[in-house]
């Protein structure tokens, strides 16, 4: 009887129930729904795990962006520090510089004035001798 129905479209399942489609189809559809149901979570899933690493590689990227900010900062400041320990340099080298010519102009200033001290001493002594 089956048969006979199947011929119009109509078919009987396992259970005796009256179907439109043919049990077949209608368990191949089914395990479809079911495949397809289970790739949707899967898909689902994998979304929503590349959102959680997009997220960490994401504040992974500031943190690495903030360090590299404060890497340029102390190396700008260790620059500075350099040139201004440079220019201190120059500084204490022109005032050795100053320094030693005005020493070597009073050392002059001293010789000087103790070879006039050593005559007036010889013109004291000449003069009292007389």
């Amino acid at each position: 009887m089956s048969d006979s129905l199947a011929k119009y479209g109509i078919y009987i399942d396992d259970l005796s129930k009256i179907r439109v489609l043919e049990p077949e189809t209608a368990n191949q559809t089914n395990k479809l729904k079911e495949e397809c149901e289970n790739f949707v979570s899967k898909i689902t899933d994998f979304e929503k795990n590349s959102d959680d690493f997009i997220k960490i590689l994401d504040t992974l990227a500031r943190e690495v962006e903030k360090e590299k900010m404060k890497t340029i900062g102390a190396r700008n400041l260790l620059r500075s520090v350099a040139k201004q320990r440079e220019s201190q340099k120059q500084q204490m080298q022109a005032l050795i510089l100053e320094k030693s010519v005005e020493l070597e102009r009073l050392r002059i200033q001293y010789e000087s004035l103790k070879k006039i001290e050593m005559e007036q001493l010889e013109t004291i002594e000449h003069l009292s001798v007389n």
